[in-house]
C-alpha cells in the first residue's frame, strides 16, 4: 500500500509559506553542470523526487556531488563514465525520469556522444521530444534508434552552429539545444525559442560559465560557440507554480496567507490572472500578501462576455497553473472558460471535482466551463487518485476547502513536484496527515 494524504477540510489557514526552488529550472541548471569539469555550486534546490533522481543519476555517471546544506549542492563533472550509458541501470533510471532528456545536450556538447532511453514521467497526453532531436540534428548530431531496447544512441562528434527555427517554443527543447550549442563551432541562431524565466536563468548561468549567448528573454537567441566552460555559482528562482498554487489555496479556503520572497518581477502575468478571478493580493516588499476573502468574483471581458483563461508560451500564462485556476473558479462568483491548449488530457481530473459537488461542463479534452458556486455550497470530501503533479495539487486544494474527510492516493505524483507539502501546509494550520 503506497502513501496517501488524509485531509479534514473546511479549516481556514493562516501564516507564511516560503516557495521552494523552481522544479523546471532545476532540471535544466543541474544538467548544465555536465558542460564543465570545474566545480559548480547551485542553491535553492528543491527537495523533490524528480530533482533528487536527476542528482542521483549524475552521481552514477561519475559527477562528484556534495550536499553543503539542505538546498545547496556542489557538482564536479571532471570524470564522466560514458560506458554507464550502455548499462541496464541507466536504461532503468533514465527511463523513469522525464528530466533525463536534459542531460543529452550537455553530453553531446562536451563529449560528442550520448544516449537516451525512451523517457517516462507525467501522463498528460503526448509530449513529443521531436523538438530536442530536430535541434540536435540541425547542429550535426546523428541518431541511431534501437527499437528492441527503446534506446537512442547519438553521435555528435562534429557539432556546427547553424540557423534553427523551432517547430514549437518548447522550454526543455530550447534549453537542451542551447546547452548543445554553447560548445559547438560557430554561431547558432535559435528562433521561436522559449523565453521562460527558467530559461533566462539557464542562459545567464551559462554566460557566467563563459558561454556567449545574446537575446536572453526574447524568442531569438544567438549563441557564439566557445571552446570550454568554467565553474560558477547559481541560485534558483522560487517556483512560480507553487506561488500560483498558494494564491489559489488562500482564495479557495478563505485564508490569510503571506507567500515569502516570490521574485515578483519574474512572475509575469500570473498575479494578473488571479486578480481577474477576483482574488485580492498585494505586494509587500517581495512578499505576496493574500487577505482572507469570504467571496471573490470573476471579471467578465469589457464587452460583458465570459472570461476565458488559456495557456500560451511565455510571457503568456503557463499551462501548469490552469488546473489551479480551474479548481479556484469552482468557488468563485461567476463563470469562466478554461482552455488548455498544450496538453490533451490535463482536464480529465474534473470528474473528481464533480463528485465533490462542483459545477463544471467538460466541453472537450481541452476546454471546461466552470460555473462558480460562490461559496453558497461547500464541496464534500471524497476519496480520489492524483493523475499528474498539477491536478494532484488542485485536488489537494479542493480537499482543503471541502467539508469532511478526503483521501488522496498516488501522492508520489504530487511529491514529484512539491517538497514536504504536508508539513508546510500543517504549519499553516491545515489538517493533513500522511497515511
Amino acid at each position: 500500500m503506497k502513501n496517501a494524504f488524509e485531509i479534514q477540510g473546511g479549516k481556514k489557514l493562516k501564516g507564511e509559506i516560503i516557495p521552494q526552488g523552481a522544479k523546471n529550472e532545476s532540471l535544466q541548471v543541474i544538467s548544465a553542470v555536465l558542460l564543465t569539469k570545474e566545480k559548480v555550486t547551485i542553491s535553492n534546490v528543491p527537495d523533490i523526487v524528480d530533482v533528487n533522481k536527476l542528482i542521483e543519476l549524475l552521481g552514477d555517471m561519475g559527477v562528484i556531488v556534495e550536499r553543503l546544506s539542505t538546498d545547496t549542492y556542489t557538482f564536479e563533472a571532471k570524470d564522466i563514465d560514458l560506458d554507464f550509458f550502455q548499462s541496464d541501470a541507466f536504461k532503468q533510471k533514465g527511463g523513469s525520469l522525464r528530466g533525463s532528456i536534459m542531460i543529452v545536450g550537455p553530453l553531446l556538447a562536451r563529449f560528442g556522444r550520448g544516449s537516451i532511453p525512451k523517457p517516462g514521467g507525467d501522463k498528460i497526453g503526448r509530449r513529443r521530444l521531436d523538438t530536442h532531436f530536430l535541434g540536435f540534428e540541425k547542429l550535426g548530431a546523428k541518431f541511431n534508434y534501437n527499437a528492441t531496447d527503446e534506446f537512442y544512441n547519438v553521435d555528435a562528434s562534429n557539432l556546427q552552429g547553424t540557423y534553427i527555427l523551432l517547430d514549437e517554443a518548447s522550454v526543455t527543447g530550447t534549453a537542451n539545444i542551447v546547452m548543445a550549442a554553447v560548445l559547438a563551432k560557430g554561431t547558432t541562431t535559435l528562433y521561436n525559442a522559449a523565453c521562460e524565466p527558467y530559461l533566462q536563468q539557464l542562459c545567464k548561468m551559462l554566460n557566467r560559465m563563459g558561454a556567449n549567448i545574446s537575446g536572453i528573454g526574447s524568442n531569438l537567441l544567438t549563441i557564439e560557440g566557445v571552446t570550454e566552460l568554467h565553474g560558477t555559482e547559481h541560485k534558483m528562482l522560487p517556483d512560480m507554480i507553487e506561488i500560483g498554487s498558494f494564491i489559489g489555496l488562500a482564495a479557495m479556503t478563505g485564508s490569510e496567507i503571506t507567500i515569502k520572497d516570490v521574485q515578483y518581477k519574474e512572475l509575469g502575468i500570473i498575479p494578473e490572472v488571479f486578480k481577474r478571478m477576483g482574488i485580492k493580493l498585494e505586494l509587500r516588499g517581495d512578499d505576496i500578501f493574500i487577505p482572507a476573502q469570504e467571496y471573490y468574483e470573476i471579471e467578465t471581458f469589457i464587452d460583458g462576455s465570459l472570461m476565458t483563461i488559456s495557456d500560451a508560451p511565455w510571457p503568456g500564462f503557463t499551462p501548469d497553473l490552469l488546473s489551479i485556476c480551474l479548481v479556484v473558479a469552482v468557488q468563485a462568483k461567476g463563470s469562466v472558460l478554461i482552455h488548455q491548449k498544450m496538453f490533451e488530457s490535463r482536464l480529465f481530473f474534473v470528474d473528481k471535482l464533480l463528485e465533490m459537488g462542483a459545477n463544471i461542463i467538460l466541453c472537450d479534452p481541452h476546454r471546461a466551463t466552470v460555473i462558480g458556486l460562490d461559496k453558497q455550497v461547500q464541496l464534500r470530501g471524497i476519496s480520489m487518485t492524483s493523475p499528474d503533479i498539477r491536478a494532484g495539487v488542485s485536488l489537494l486544494i479542493a480537499a482543503l476547502s471541502a467539508k469532511g474527510k478526503s483521501t488522496i492516493y498516488n501522492i508520489e505524483q504530487i511529491e514529484r513536484g512539491y517538497q514536504h507539502i504536508d508539513k508546510r501546509l500543517q504549519a499553516l494550520g491545515a489538517d493533513i496527515v500522511r497515511v
